[in-house]
């Protein structure tokens, strides 16, 4: 199994909860910020799924909290394939949250699909982004999505 793909972010203040925790939120938005830039560094920016009319929609968020993160520490953000459809029109992702010393802080995991926006509705994606898709980092339990 490859390595999965990660990026690392700071915790800012607007990450934070009333506790000085980071917010379940910003757990939210840093996923799909490292989705967003494993798409991009494989030639998928926002601006490429614009101008197909296509991109990825969340249907389901899942949220485990493990240990604390505070302000300015760092986190690595893992992504990696949970699931598929057989017509990679479905998936299943998950983001791992690691601070500095390698513990796992959370876990998201997201299941979603590929709009066509002119269609508004669920499809399979352009096969350069089905590649894409089956190229991710699968995660010890992936499945086939039905």
């Amino acid at each position: 199994m490859s390595e999965p793909f990660s990026v690392t972010f700071q915790v800012g203040w607007g990450d934070l909860d009333a506790n000085a925790h980071m917010r379940n939120t910003a757990y939210l938005d840093h996923s799909a910020d490292a989705r967003m830039m494993f798409f991009a560094s494989r030639g998928f920016s926002m601006r490429e799924f614009e101008r197909l009319r296509f991109g990825p929609v969340i249907r389901r968020d899942e949220v485990e909290y493990f240990r604390e993160m505070r302000l300015l520490e760092h986190v690595r953000v893992t992504l990696a394939a949970v699931g598929l459809s057989a017509d990679d029109a479905r998936f299943r992702l998950r983001n791992e949250f690691f601070r500095e010393d390698g513990r796992l802080v959370a876990r998201v995991t997201s299941e979603g699909g590929w709009l066509d926006q002119t269609a508004r509705k669920l499809t399979a994606p352009p096969a350069e982004l089905a590649r894409c898709m089956r190229e991710m980092s699968r995660s010890e339990d992936f499945v086939e999505l039905p």
